[in-house]
């Protein structure tokens, strides 16, 4: 959530960013006019309540010198009138809240300012390549990896239909196992080597708790609920919702800081709006496995440890030996909450393209806000907004993919990449 006071001082910043992001200009202007004037209403009315109670409390003296007095016509004057300021301050009040959350539902559903740096643009095609690692196979006749999957015997997206529906897969054998290992490779890595601590996280998470990473107001449909008493929790989409969430309504000393997390965990997505995209196959799942790596920081480390959390990402794909190229999102197409995003897309042969494996987001402390969460440095009684980045370490299920088409061989079988053997108990392929 932005901050309402910047947004006052700097009107035109915003009206540019959304500009930036998609917005007419007309739209826009039209957002901005209506923050603004949704903060003088409360801010006028705050004013006004105060006074009232200023009031109140030099009344109350008042009372007690007309008494002292003996001045019962002038205490009785001055009780009236608290008894008119004691219903305006109560009514008021509640006018308060009410205007309170009608700025916060506003401030909700604004996205984020994009960092200078940000190219501008409409949508992937405006997108910035900014490396490239590994030489990209272009095997005439390569297969895609749900074709290979089933021949193998080992992919099933029938039987998954039948139990759950689209867009589940079952898999079995030495390929359910070599997901399991690509996921306990990555959780090693990023523990071992890049100073993650390791978290297991609740799969369902409670409203405030989706707000606090945004994924609440604006992306409701996205998301899977259950029923839960007299309320409802929600699936996570990422574990980046409750790591994150870890520090909510704290305040975290600055000498702790950076905190950092990862999680392996299950991701459940409604995938609204992608009717007819990557319908065949695992790229777009409704229950998919991700490697997940959060930053808690301060505001003067944030942009360093994007850059940090951006290479033990790739590392993953560069043990693994997997070409991959980074590109940094265009304005239109960087998510909500973000600063500045890079987007890891792996080369995977049956496609012939790169797919994105992993995005790693800045997100200032637009989240922060929107969760209370701060830090104190030592010897400073104000305290700031801690700063969080999210990325993926990388999403299993396209690793997966990845690995499948990037060492499949012309018998249609898989070699496993070195990396992994360990976890695969020395297996060296997989064969129907």
């Amino acid at each position: 959530m932005l901050d309402i006071r910047w947004i006052r001082e700097n009107p035109e910043a915003l009206v540019r960013a959304l500009e930036a992001r998609g917005s007419t200009a007309e739209a826009a202007r039209a957002t901005v006019d209506d923050l603004i004037a949704k903060d003088e209403a409360r801010r006028s009315h705050l004013s006004q309540l105060q006074d009232a109670q200023a009031r109140q409390n030099a009344a109350s003296r008042e009372i007690g010198k007309a008494m002292a007095q003996k001045d019962a016509a002038l205490a009785e004057k001055i009780k009236a009138e608290m008894a008119e300021l004691k219903g305006f301050v109560q009514q008021g009040e509640a006018r308060a809240r009410d205007l309170d959350r009608a700025l916060n539902d506003a401030l909700a559903v604004v996205p984020n300012l994009p960092l200078d740096d940000v190219p501008v643009g409409r949508d992937e095609n405006d997108n910035v390549e900014v490396r490239r690692v590994g030489t990209p196979k272009r095997a005439a006749g390569a297969k895609e990896h749900f074709d290979l999957g089933e021949a193998l015997g080992l992919m099933d997206f029938e039987r998954a239909a039948k139990l759950s529906g689209s867009r589940f897969t079952v898999l079995t054998g030495q390929l359910a196992r070599l997901e399991r290992a690509l996921g306990q490779f990555m959780l090693d890595l990023h523990t071992g080597e890049h100073g993650y601590t390791e978290v297991q996280v609740p799969l369902l998470v409670r409203d405030e708790v989706l707000f606090g990473t945004n994924q609440l107001p604006k992306f409701e449909e996205d998301l899977f609920f259950v029923r839960h008493g007299d309320g409802r929790l929600g699936l996570i989409p990422t574990a980046e919702v409750p790591l994150t969430n870890l520090v909510r309504e704290q305040i975290v000393a600055a000498e702790k800081l950076p905190l950092r997390f990862t999680a392996l965990s299950p991701c459940f997505r409604s995938e609204a709006g992608s009717a007819g995209r990557d319908t065949r196959g695992m790229l777009r799942q409704h229950q998919f496995y991700k490697v997940e790596l959060v930053s808690i920081t301060d505001q003067d480390s944030a942009i360093s440890e994007h850059e940090r959390m951006t290479a033990c990402a790739e590392e993953v794909l560069k043990r693994l030996d997997l070409p991959f190229r980074t590109v940094v999102l265009c304005t239109g197409d960087m998510g909500f909450g973000a600063r500045k995003t890079y987007d890891i897309e792996v080369w995977l042969p049956g496609q012939n393209a790169y797919r994105e494996i992993s995005s790693c987001s800045v997100c200032g402390d637009f989240q922060a806000r929107r969760m209370e969460a701060r830090y104190r440095v030592e010897g400073d009684k104000q305290t700031r907004f801690v700063h969080t980045l999210n990325g993926s370490g990388v999403a299993v299920g396209r690793a997966l993919i990845a690995v499948m088409e990037n060492y499949q061989n012309e018998d249609g079988s898989v070699t496993i990449p070195q990396a992994l053997r360990p976890y695969m108990g020395g297996l060296e392929k997989i064969g129907a």
